[in-house]
This record gives structure tokens, C-alpha cells and sequence, in this order.
């Protein structure tokens, strides 16, 4: 009793309070929505009745991870400037979603992106490699929502494992997935983005008023500013511009705030190169670095799968407009706290895993105590409700599309492609369980990881297999099935081997830091290769899909009819028809 006792001695009664409050009703809508969700399609599409305002906040609040609630802030106060391409790269790629995609895969009306691969090439083949795909990006996207989970339970409870923060969010989320599907999760991820936008912004807004502002912080790293503060008459006037001395593993000031800085040039400084030899290699790494976020948001199977969701392609595209609008609102604030983190918490340098700089945002309110008293921990609390509710949407939505792909492609297109309704709603729910528990076990092994990165890699997976599949098959009515294949295995299988055998150098597990050094190009086209391996995939594709345009589906006119003419005038996909028709049979 007494080791229970001094285990939560060290509890802040105000962020245990508001966190578990957050996971509370979480748990409550999942219930309620159990009842509403009957039928298969509630669980796979809600019904397609999902209105456009709700869909953008559903979207959003699946969106808005743990990457971008606390790895944002986490990597720009890590490693700088840098770090401002991942909320600028998020954002516009739905501007690529709505621009090219939204609405065609809308108007195909499928359930899900192996249903849509299956129908455009008439190919239940296709379907299968479809689906291990779903499964790959979706895994590696659970790894950074994992962390957060891990992270923000170490926070609350000091003295608690990081794997049992990871175990206690990833069961909480598979019994919501598995009670309600897709419709039971949308008014929770909905809720979750409004969450999300008040646990950021009350923060920042009250850390600036007490702190200054964002000009001002970002003023520090200038070494003449520091300077000045070093004046013990500025001393007395400001004893707020004084800054902690940084840790060691903190990047100087110059180097933070230049545009080129330890993200883009690690891989050549750590090869010895000079700042002039490490530039090109910047580049390179920058321009890969936004090709995979920009065209990976357009190819993310969990994001993508919500457009089924609404009731027709001019909805799915107004709802990609205001999501562009709700998350590029949203995005202004997490580099805010980086920069302030960076003056008010340098200690974090020092740590590693869930103690280092990717807990900054649930940390850095709680100085506002040595001045306002109990106020620091309030809005800490608030912030660690907006971390539960980061992951925790994210999750479910990689959880419903995993377990969709499985429920749905997997035992009832291929296993049992008999079986009833009812028969598959209940495989929904086993299958859920079992990516639940798998998630955590993966899970628990990336702590060292840092959060923006693993959700970099999804990204660079999504970008070289799914962006080109639906950008081409949607575009291109030359597209054989034997191209699309080509293209999406070659690109997502290269990408997929860039990124493992990145981690398991990170982690240790693989000793190529020697390897590295020698070949400093070869860490930076591994660790990010969506610069060559989405015009690999484009280009597989185009050749392919040359050599066997026989192949090209007989009527490819109809279905590119179905992708681009307005729904008013009455066009049917037929596929799909006969898909519900014969699932119950």
C-alpha cells in the first residue's frame, strides 16, 4: 500500500484530473455509440451520411496526432528551423487531396482503397497487394501515436513505465474501435479537434502574456540579445530574457535558427563535411523531406478512407477545404512552444525518450506555477487532455482502417466472400483486438524514436505506394493493373526497406554508423526516400502499364466517367452494386 501511495504522491491532482477526464469520455461515447452502430456499413463508412462540417473536424482530430500535437513542438525546439517543414507540408497536402483526389474517389464509392484498387482494375488479385499496404503504413503510423501515449503517461505518473502508458492508451482505443466502427468513432474524433485547438492555443496565448511573445523568444537565440541580457542593469529590468546556459546536446544559436540546420546537415556533419559540402545534401534532404509529407497526406489510407463517409464528391470536396482551414489554424501554435521551450526548459537537451524535448508541451505550462500558483498545472492538465485526445483519434482511425482492411477485404473478399453482414461486423471486432494488441507490442519498442520522425517515415511509405496508385488510376485511363501493381510495390516495398533499416540503426539493432559516415548521401536518400521513390513508382507505372496496354480494362471510359462526372447525372459504379448485393449471400 505504501509503494501504491508514494506512486501517486507525485500525481499533479490537476493533469491526472483533466487527462482523466478526457480518456472518461472517450470511453463513454464509445459505448453510446455502440448502440447506434448496427449495421456493416456504420462500421466501414458510417452510413455515408457524415455531414461536411463534421467529417473536416473528424478529419482534423485524426489528422492532428501525437506528431503534430507534441512532436512538432518537440522537434522544432530539437533541432530548429528544420523542423518547420512538417505543419507547412501537412498542410498543403490536402491542398493535393483536393486539388486531384477527393472527389473522384468519392464518386467511385467504395468502403475502402483495396475496395476502390479492385474496382478500377476489375482485379481481386490487386485487392491483396492493396491491402498489405493499408497494414504497413498503418502500423508505422501507430509507432509515433504509441510514443505519445508512453510519453504523456510517463509525465503524469513519474514513476510509471513508459510500455505501460503504451499498453493502457492502446486498450482504451481498441475496445472504442471495437464497439462502435468507423460511425462510432467520428463523433469522438470530431469532438477530439475542437479539444485538441483549445489544449494548444489557451497555453501558448497564456505563455506569451507571461513570457512574451513569439518575436521576442525567438530573439534569444541571437547572441547579441543574450548579450545584453548578461547587463545587470538589463537584469533588473527583464529578469525574464535570462536563459538557462543550453546542455551540450543542444544546438548553438546559429545553428537552430538557420534555414540548413541538424535535421538536413546531420548525415554530412557527422561525415566531417563543411558547411559549403553539406548544402546539396541539405537540399536533397529537404526536397525529399516535403515531397514525402505533401504527397504522403494524399496517400494515407486511415485519411483517405473518410471520404467514403460523406454522402457524395462535392461534400468530400468541401470537406477537404475546411480541413485545410481547421488544420493550418491548428498548426500555428505547436512552434510556438518549441522556440519558448527552447529559452524556459534547455534541461530537456539533456534527456532521451519520453523525458526528452518531445514532452515539451506538457511540461513547459507548468512553469507558469512559480509565479500564478496552481494555474502552471491547470494548464498542463489541459495540454495532457489535448495529448490524450491527439493519439487517441489518430489511433482509432489507423485502428478502423487497419481493421477494415482486414474485416472487410481480407475475410470478406478473399476468406469468405459469402459471408453475411453480420459475420464480418463480428470479424471487425476480433480484428480489432488483434491489431490493438500488436500496436502495443511495436509500440513499446520505439521510446528512443522521436515522435515527427516515425510519422515522417509513414509518410514516406504513403507517398511512393498509395499517392501514385490513386493519383494515376484516377488520371490516367491508360493504367493497367500490371502497372499499378509494378509501380506501387516497387515504390512502397523501397521506401518500407529505406525506413526499417533506418530504425534499426537508430535503435541500435543494426550497427551502420560506420557505413553512415563513408556515405553520407546514402543515410539521406534511406532516411528519406520519397525524392526517388515516387518517381520510381510513377515511372514503373507509365512503363508497365506501355507494355501491357491490352490489359487496360475494357470499360475504362465508364469508370473514368464514374471519378469525374457530377453525381446529378446519375452515373452508378456497378462494381459496388454488386459488391453489397453479394456479400450477403
Amino acid at each position: 500500500m505504501s509503494t501504491v501511495l508514494a506512486f501517486f504522491g507525485g500525481v499533479d491532482p490537476w493533469i491526472f484530473a483533466f487527462s482523466f477526464i478526457t480518456v472518461a469520455i472517450t470511453i463513454w461515447m464509445g459505448f453510446r455509440s455502440a448502440k447506434t452502430s448496427k449495421t456493416a456499413s456504420d462500421f466501414f463508412v458510417a452510413g455515408r451520411s457524415v455531414s461536411v462540417g463534421w467529417n473536416a473536424s473528424a478529419i482534423s482530430g485524426e489528422y492532428l496526432s501525437a506528431a503534430s500535437f507534441m512532436g512538432i513542438a518537440g522537434m522544432v525546439m530539437a533541432v530548429g528551423y528544420d523542423a518547420l517543414w512538417y505543419p507547412v507540408c501537412y498542410a498543403c497536402g490536402y491542398l493535393f487531396l483536393l486539388l486531384f483526389i477527393a472527389g473522384p474517389l468519392r464518386r467511385f464509392g467504395a468502403y475502402t482503397i483495396p475496395d476502390f484498387a479492385e474496382g478500377r482494375y476489375d482485379s481481386p488479385v490487386f485487392r491483396k497487394i492493396a491491402v498489405v499496404f493499408v497494414l504497413f503504413i498503418g502500423l508505422f503510423y501507430t509507432l509515433p501515436q504509441m510514443k505519445g501515449a508512453g510519453t504523456t503517461l510517463a509525465y503524469i505518473f513519474p514513476g510509471l513505465p513508459y510500455w505501460v502508458g503504451v499498453a493502457v492508451v492502446g486498450a482504451v482505443i481498441t475496445l472504442n474501435v471495437a464497439l462502435g466502427g468507423m460511425k462510432g468513432i467520428t463523433l469522438v474524433q470530431a469532438m477530439q479537434y475542437w479539444m485538441k485547438m483549445f489544449a494548444i492555443s489557451v497555453p501558448v496565448f497564456v505563455l506569451m502574456a507571461v513570457f512574451g511573445g513569439y518575436g521576442k523568444n525567438l530573439g534569444y537565440n541571437d547572441g547579441r540579445t543574450l548579450a545584453e541580457a548578461m547587463n545587470p542593469v538589463a537584469l533588473t529590468q527583464s529578469p525574464e530574457v535570462v536563459r538557462e546556459p543550453l546542455p551540450a546536446k543542444a544546438p548553438k544559436d546559429d545553428v537552430w535558427i538557420a534555414p540548413f540546420g541538424p535535421l538536413t546537415t546531420k548525415a554530412a556533419k557527422a561525415a566531417g563535411l563543411s558547411a559549403e559540402e553539406s548544402k546539396p545534401l541539405s537540399l536533397v534532404y529537404t526536397y525529399s523531406l516535403i515531397i514525402a509529407l505533401v504527397c504522403g497526406t494524399a496517400g494515407l489510407p486511415h485519411i483517405l478512407v473518410r471520404f467514403y463517409t460523406n454522402p457524395d464528391g462535392v461534400a468530400a470536396k468541401r470537406t477537404t477545404m475546411w480541413v485545410m482551414i481547421l488544420i493550418g489554424v491548428f498548426y500555428v501554435f505547436p512552434p510556438v512552444m518549441g522556440v519558448i521551450g527552447r529559452n524556459l526548459l534547455p534541461e530537456l537537451y539533456a534527456a532521451a525518450g519520453a523525458k526528452g524535448t518531445d514532452k515539451i508541451v506538457l511540461e513547459l505550462p507548468r512553469i507558469i506555477n512559480e509565479r500564478y500558483g496552481v494555474w502552471g498545472s491547470i494548464m498542463s492538465g489541459i495540454a495532457c487532455a489535448g495529448a490524450f485526445a491527439a493519439f487517441m483519434s489518430t489511433f482509432s482511425g489507423l485502428l478502423v482502417s487497419m481493421t477494415g482492411a482486414l474485416a472487410h477485404d481480407v475475410y470478406g473478399r478473399m476468406l469468405r466472400p459469402h459471408s453475411t453482414p453480420e459475420q464480418r461486423m463480428r470479424m471487425f471486432k476480433f480484428s480489432a483486438i488483434a491489431l490493438g494488441i500488436v500496436s502495443v507490442l511495436l509500440g513499446a519498442q520505439v521510446e528512443k524514436l522521436q515522435i515527427a520522425f516515425m510519422v515522417g517515415q509513414a509518410f514516406a511509405i504513403a507517398a511512393a505506394s498509395y499517392f501514385p496508385l490513386l493519383f494515376m488510376s484516377v488520371w490516367w485511363r491508360g493504367m493497367t493493373m500490371k502497372g499499378a501493381a509494378a509501380g506501387m510495390l516497387g515504390g512502397g516495398v523501397a521506401a518500407l526497406v529505406c525506413t526499417t533499416v533506418i530504425n534499426l540503426s537508430d535503435l541500435d539493432l543494426v550497427n551502420l554508423k560506420e557505413f553512415w559516415i563513408a556515405h553520407p548521401i546514402l543515410r539521406i536518400l534511406s532516411e528519406q526516400p520519397a525524392i526517388w521513390s515516387v518517381p520510381f513508382a510513377i515511372i514503373t507505372m507509365i512503363i508497365v502499364s506501355k507494355a501491357t496496354s491490352k490489359d487496360v480494362p475494357k470499360d475504362i471510359r465508364m469508370k473514368m466517367l464514374v471519378l469525374h462526372a457530377p453525381e446529378q447525372l446519375g452515373l452508378k459504379n456497378e462494381y459496388i452494386q454488386e459488391h453489397q448485393a453479394g456479400a450477403g449471400h
